[in-house]
């Protein structure tokens, strides 16, 4: 079975067939899916798309660009979703220079602030860069002990390895087969299995040949597939790897 560790159900591109599609998942090789939220009111309707579904879990944070936008009790929303027991990360959180819709400032704030709720929580964190690198691995090193993945990364294997000595793990989504994914076969190639954990981040980032298509958990095979290509490894030993990876790492 696979573990699709960062997948939005919440998302409006589900609406018509979310239902229907989860449903599915047990039947055709996934079976355990996390869903991160990006503000207060997408956690809330990830909570309870976990709820229906015993092998969804949700995690509970605020987006940096959602972060201008997080209010005055955000912090203590997120202490209360993550009372709960299929809550089982802060995030996802991080860093987004490429679009910048909210400010850089404001970004930082957020997400230190969130760093520090996640050690106060004992959960780990689903970090998101994008042309931060800098600013992201300064406001990490200024939080020691801060646990959890950095999720669809693409960046460069010496990026990659300040991360791993951080005791962080990366995540891998369909990114992976594009012709122009240089940088990220390198980082698959080289890294510790033990910390490699691969999602869809789905409804966005379908791999070959779906690209361009809504992306869906279903997809998550294609980036195992890959990585197992990658690493000259059978299919099989990638899928209970990055299962038993993923487990470790939100401790299901």
């Amino acid at each position: 079975m696979l573990f699709d560790t960062h997948a939005h159900y919440d998302d409006e591109k589900f609406d018509q067939d979310r239902q229907e599609l989860l449903s599915s998942m047990p039947s055709r090789g996934v079976g355990l899916i996390v869903d991160p939220a990006s503000d207060i009111a997408s956690a809330m309707k990830a909570r309870d798309i976990s709820r229906e579904f015993d092998f969804v879990y949700f995690a509970a944070g605020v987006h940096p660009h959602e972060a201008a936008g997080a209010g005055e009790t955000y912090l203590d929303d997120i202490r209360a979703l993550a009372r709960d027991p299929k809550c089982v990360a802060v995030g996802e959180i991080g860093l987004d220079y490429h679009y910048d819709f909210s400010p850089r400032d404001v970004q930082r704030r957020v997400f230190a602030e969130q760093l520090e709720l996640s050690l106060e929580l004992s959960k780990p964190v689903i970090i998101h860069e994008r042309e931060a690198v800098q600013d992201n691995l300064n406001i990490l090193a200024a939080h020691p002990g801060v646990r959890g993945v950095v999720h669809c990364f693409s960046g460069s294997w010496e990026t990659a390895r300040i991360l791993l000595d951080m005791g962080l793990y990366l995540g891998f989504t369909g990114v992976v087969t594009f012709k122009n994914a240089r940088k990220c076969v390198e980082v698959v190639k080289n890294m510790p299995l033990e910390r490699m954990v691969i999602e869809t981040d789905s409804p966005y980032m379908a791999p070959v040949p779906h690209r361009g298509e809504r992306n869906s958990s279903l997809f998550v095979r294609l980036v195992a597939e890959k990585i197992a290509e990658i690493r000259g490894m059978d299919y099989e030993d990638v899928e209970a790897l990055t299962m038993e990876n993923g487990r470790r790492l939100y401790g299901l």
